[in-house]
């Protein structure tokens, strides 16, 4: 198990997986609570179970898979229902994550959370890394990514933690303003700063 654990966080659009790949190429190991939070919904889990016998099949894909675009209207238009699901899915998924992250192995390890903060994944690891940009930048990447519309994304980023609140909690920052090759430099630099970090 890597002693050593980096959570990496940002709002939506921001970059996280883009900064994890990097931090992959130098032979860091990561668990992605996205990943994670798809693989707790899988055909066949309990989750998947409970959430089709309160809300119906009209939820399934035809090929019996959660439809996420379905679920993410359902849930942001009805709070009673958000809040059932999150206690639903918060527990399996935090469950998951840390079986997942005590499985590896390299000298130290991300664990990559858009949620880090709101769900308190800081009390499991040794340093916060906040991946940040203007939230005018982050919008409009979002909605180039996810194909979706300004309202949806706005809803989304006031669902997560403030810009001001989560750079407060940061123990470091990459700036993700410009382009792939400006993020380099800094993710190896953070990465030298992290190994002797976890060598102590």
């Amino acid at each position: 198990m890597s002693r050593f654990v980096v959570g990496v966080t940002g709002g939506i659009g921001c970059g996280k997986s883009t900064i994890s790949a990097l931090f992959a190429k130098l032979g860091v190991q990561y668990v992605d609570a996205d990943v994670v939070a798809r693989e707790v919904v899988m055909p066949g889990t309990a989750c998947l179970h409970a959430i089709s016998q309160r809300f119906g099949n009209s939820i399934l894909t035809a090929s019996g898979e959660l439809d996420r675009a379905v679920m993410r209207q359902r849930v942001f238009t009805n709070a009673a229902d958000k809040a059932w699901l999150e206690q639903l899915l918060h527990p399996a998924i935090r469950q998951q994550l840390l079986a997942q992250l005590a499985a590896l192995t390299s000298a130290y390890a991300l664990l990559v959370a858009p949620l880090l903060l709101e769900n308190r994944l800081q009390d499991h690891v040794q340093r916060v890394l906040v991946i940040d940009l203007p939230e005018s930048l982050q919008l409009q990447r979002a909605m180039a990514r996810d194909n979706s519309s300004e309202q949806h994304i706005k809803a989304i980023m006031a669902a997560q933690i403030s810009r001001t609140e989560r750079l407060k909690q940061a123990d470091d920052i990459i700036t993700n303003d410009s382009n792939i090759a400006d993020l380099a430099p800094q993710v190896a630099a953070l990465h030298q700063q992290y190994l002797q970090l976890a060598a102590i």
